[in-house]
């Protein structure tokens, strides 16, 4: 049954990739919309048949064939379903079947041969993910993660004969490999340090010995691995892919941001958790690079104009959170806001396809306004999405978000609690900045914007849908079902993960603890303190917490003044939320000149913000332009021209002239040959004699 759920996308993209372009628009979407069924329908089958196990024994595992075999290393290419691998399965091909079915409308209009190039390029990002998601080693985790990174090219670039489009798809792949080499040279020091690379035995040894009080090599390994998951989860240094990304179709930007790829380093650590939990000096820096990120992207998100790029930027803000829980060793509480996270990421970048789709491609919020009359389903689905993210309470994001907050405070990290705690501010003045730009105000910006695209409304110009018509249009049933779907689970899918201070148990939690667990851990009731001790996890109350401290403990079991302090905290990030949103009303729907005005006050810091800290013309001055001008002088000019091509060349040029000089030998005369024959045998002869 496992196998079924990554190979059901997979034969999804052969069909359409091998026939696709001989079938019309319906079956390509037919194909694609089948195969993620079926591969949600078995995912949803597995681990129901999961759920049914004993709680301390919940794995499924299926050795598919035996792979790579070389002296002592054995790696069969094995997929494994447990708490964490079942969360991440519904996941992809939950959110990802939306996806699909949304794209059907969206991506209309592209002819029948790119219509079905799109959807077989779903599928393969799908069924990549799930290899990856389901791989119990790492080789056969390696395989997906390469898979993801191929496939983003190819739907980031989608539209390659758009050079931005190319060049984003190039810079996706190009970054990622930065970090792809890191993880590689992780796991070749795992190999060598474990003698295995199966991630059940990892865990198992690495739980054998005490954490790492120095840098060593469980930390050297977790920081190689990070280094990938920088890469993949769009981290400080390695983000810069991630805001281009946006130049492939707005649906691929939800997959990419809500699913697939950006989830996989969290989903890594995760996976790897024993492992990072016995390196406290990478769980650190983990908890650092991500907490630096989530502030960096959100003080950036404040001044975008795109629509897709602030959440571009939200998402690596959110990515930085979830970093920030498995920095503090709660790992639980950050694939809980991975999960909750899918669902209003998606939600709020379908909403904007939707946007963009009645806009007729603008993406600039400068050029909208007054659409929440025109677009009532797309309004209201993307202020859930925006309340969601934002952190307002009794919606999914209040719920998994200030459960990393709580933890990291609990762990005594205050200062990346203050740090998490200003980017939760930031991230709800962004986001209401871009709802009330997009949909409040005047009708002015909006109509300049279908003005400039050449649609006037006034004059009875149509804009080009998916359905067809002339007039501003709200999404399209096949995308309003999907937005709706979206919504309520933006809405109600945090409630899964309810706190024990707020009368709930946090299961979610409690069904994730045995895949944070070393093997033969028990995983069950308060946890126990070998089981926190090989999570890492950190509550107050619970041993030493220095700076950068790990103090071990289970999590059952708070006190009443531990909740006293966990609903203060939670009081204050709902303030916080709350205070964001009453900035971005001040600044962007009742005075938006005193906007403009703390802009113009502010100059150099706006222009620093708008222009991303200059990271880009940073990195393409100081690494890109360098690499580049070596490449031409150096490895082309000297080596390629002068060493190889000289070679080659030489090597003709020596048979050449040896050749024109045999040639004039050959003169075709008789006598002179006659000739050079007698004076061969006199000069022959003449040696014998005098020898």
């Amino acid at each position: 049954m496992l196998l079924l759920i990554p190979l059901l996308p997979l034969l999804g993209f052969l069909v359409n990739a091998a026939i696709g372009r001989r079938l019309a628009r319906a079956a390509s979407a037919g194909v694609a919309l089948a195969a993620m069924l079926g591969s949600l329908l078995a995912s949803a089958w597995a681990v129901l048949a999961l759920a049914g196990l004993p709680e301390g024994s919940r794995a499924i595992v299926q050795q598919v064939a035996p792979w790579i075999e070389s002296g002592a290393l054995a790696a069969p290419f094995t997929l494994r379903l447990d708490p964490l691998a079942a969360v991440m399965v519904l996941v992809v091909t939950g959110v990802g079947f939306l996806i699909h079915v949304y794209s059907t409308a969206y991506m209309h209009d592209e002819r029948p041969s790119e219509y079905a190039r799109y959807f077989s390029y779903l599928n393969l990002f799908a069924a990549f993910m799930l290899v990856l998601v389901l791989g119990a080693n790492f080789p056969v985790m390696f395989v997906g993660w390469e898979g993801v990174g191929l496939c983003s090219y190819l739907l980031i670039g989608f539209w390659f004969t758009r050079k931005s489009a190319s060049d984003a798809g190039k810079k996706a792949f190009i970054v990622n490999r930065i970090g792809d080499f890191g993880f590689l040279l992780g796991v070749f020091l795992i190999w060598v340090a474990f003698g295995t690379l199966d991630f059940q035995e990892v865990a198992g040894l690495a739980a054998q010995a005490p954490p790492e009080a120095a840098f060593g090599t469980v930390s050297l390994a977790a920081l190689l691995l990070f280094a990938g998951a920088t890469g993949k989860s769009a981290q400080i240094p390695l983000y810069v892919w991630l805001p281009d990304a946006m130049e492939g179709p707005t649906p691929v930007s939800a997959l990419i941001h809500a699913a697939t790829m950006v989830t996989a380093g969290v989903y890594m650590i995760g996976r790897n958790a024993v492992l990072f939990a016995h390196a406290p000096i990478a769980l650190g820096v983990v908890a650092a690079v991500g907490v630096a990120t989530a502030l960096m992207a959100g003080t950036i998100g404040l001044v975008q104009n795109d629509i897709k790029r602030v959440l571009a930027y939200s998402t690596v803000s959110q990515l930085g959170l979830m970093f920030v829980a498995m920095g503090v060793g709660a790992f639980a509480a950050g694939i809980f806001h991975l999960y909750t996270h899918a669902f209003f990421k998606a939600l709020l970048f379908l909403a904007s396809g939707a946007v963009i789709h009645a806009l007729a491609g603008e993406q600039d919020i400068r050029k909208m306004g007054g659409l929440k009359g025109e677009l009532p389903v797309t309004y209201w689905t993307f202020l859930v999405g925006a309340l969601a993210i934002s952190g307002v309470p009794l919606l999914s994001g209040f719920f998994s978000k200030d459960e990393i907050l709580w933890k990291a405070y609990a762990g005594g990290h205050t200062l990346v609690w203050a740090v998490a705690v200003v980017a939760s501010l930031l991230t709800a003045v962004y986001m209401f900045r871009l709802v009330f730009l997009t949909f409040h105000g005047s009708r002015a910006g909006a109509s300049r914007g279908l003005a400039e695209a050449g649609h006037d409304r006034a004059s009875g110009g149509g804009l080009p849908h998916a359905g067809g018509g002339g007039r501003l249009h709200d999404a399209p049933p096949a995308m309003a079902v999907v937005l709706v779907l979206l919504a309520v689970g933006s809405a109600v899918a945090g409630y899964i993960g309810v706190p024990a201070a707020l009368g709930g148990s946090n299961r979610i939690e409690h069904f994730l603890a045995p895949s944070f667990a070393a093997p033969g851990v028990a995983a069950s009731g308060e946890h126990g303190a070998n089981l926190a001790e090989a999570r890492g996890e950190m509550v107050p109350g619970s041993g030493p917490q220095g700076e950068g401290g790990l103090a071990h403990a289970g999590e059952g079991g708070h006190g009443s003044d531990d909740h006293a302090a966990e609903l203060g905290l939670m009081a204050l990030s709902s303030g916080v939320a709350l205070a964001g949103i009453a900035l971005a009303a001040y600044f962007f729907l009742r005075r938006r000149e005193a906007a403009d005005a703390v802009a113009a006050r502010f100059a150099g810091l706006h222009r620093l913000l708008l222009n991303k800290y200059y990271v880009d013309e940073i990195y393409d001055a100081a690494i890109v332009q360098p690499i580049r001008r070596g490449s031409e002088r150096a490895l082309w000019k000297v080596v390629d021209e002068g060493v190889v091509d000289g070679a080659v060349n030489g090597a003709g040029t020596i048979v050449s002239g040896a050749g024109a000089a045999l040639r004039r030998l050959q003169t075709g005369s008789m006598r002179a040959y006659a000739l050079s024959i007698f004076v061969g045998v006199v000069v022959i002869l003449g040696y014998y004699v005098w020898r």
